[in-house]
């Protein structure tokens, strides 16, 4: 049986050492466009190491160096669950910061499998890994979310619904997040090697025109444009943010978030213009402080 809910759930926690230099922060930042427009702003809370500061979905990417395959693969190796790599989608991620993150440092990452639900033609494994200090204090929780096509049917409980709607009115703003044609190339070295993001040839097999730029480095653009557009810059303001995957973005288009206020919570919607408002990231919030 390829999933085995009790070994699944019951299984113990994984855990991985992580660690992260300053030099993998400027690399991330400049990822996501930070410094582009250096003769205007050089942006150098992001770009240069004194006074540096990390934006919090830099955890999604920390102590991952350069690897092969998708984040969201390790979905085929968890306990319980046997499946083709070929059927995993990255569904969406949830990220919560307890502290602001240093620029350089590790942690110890505890992973376990905490739901997986039956989805019917599908099932979604939900993958929670917290990672602390040295010192033992939190750092920050995350939760990715696993799509595995042909895997559901096994007579789970279908979980709950994503219920973030957007409000039925005129967004309280409207930020934009360009990219480069050559961006995904260089978020790939964040740790992501999959040839999907590189070479043309595999992305047209997988049926796409050319390359596509990582759903993780959409996330990444949508937070920076929050930090920048309506936290005056400060990443520590940035608490939470959680998204799910709605559809690619090519390298060289642009994300534009609508985004609408609700006290310390956002609430966030995510197109591509240069499509029609095709969209990009859905069922999207972000926690901050004020």
């Amino acid at each position: 049986m390829p999933i085995d809910l009790d070994a699944a759930l019951t299984a113990r926690p994984t855990t991985r050492e992580a660690s992260w230099t300053e030099r993998d922060v400027l690399l991330y930042h400049l990822s996501l466009g930070a410094g582009n427009r250096a003769d205007a702003d050089p942006e150098l809370p992001y770009t240069y190491e004194a006074n540096l500061q990390v934006l919090p979905t830099f955890a999604l990417v920390a102590g991952q160096g350069i690897s092969a395959g998708e984040r969201g693969a390790p979905g085929v190796a968890l306990p319980g669950i046997d499946i083709d790599l070929r059927a995993v989608l990255h569904a969406g991620e949830e990220l919560r910061v307890h502290r602001p993150l240093p620029t350089s440092g590790s942690a110890t990452v505890s992973s376990r499998v905490t739901d997986v639900w039956d989805k019917g033609k599908a099932a979604l494994i939900v993958l929670e890994s917290a990672a602390a200090g040295r010192d033992g204090a939190a750092l920050w929780t995350t939760r990715t979310l696993i799509w595995a096509r042909g895997e559901g049917g096994f007579g789970g409980e279908p979980g709950p619904d994503a219920t973030t709607a957007v409000p039925e009115r005129d967004p309280d703003v409207v930020l934009e997040s360009p990219t480069t044609p050559g961006q995904a190339l260089l978020y790939r070295l964040n740790g992501d090697m999959n040839p999907l993001h590189a070479d043309p040839a595999f992305a047209r097999a997988a049926g796409f025109d050319r390359p596509i730029l990582h759903g993780l480095a959409s996330c990444g653009l949508v937070a920076k444009s929050v930090v920048d557009g309506l936290l005056d810059g400060d990443a520590t303001r940035l608490r939470g943010f959680a998204v799910r995957f709605a559809g690619t973005l090519l390298p060289g288009e642009t994300v534009r978030t609508a985004v609408w206020r609700d006290g310390e919570q956002l609430v966030l919607r995510s197109t591509c213009p240069e499509r029609g408002d095709a969209p990009v990231l859905t069922h999207a919030t972000a926690e901050v402080a004020s």
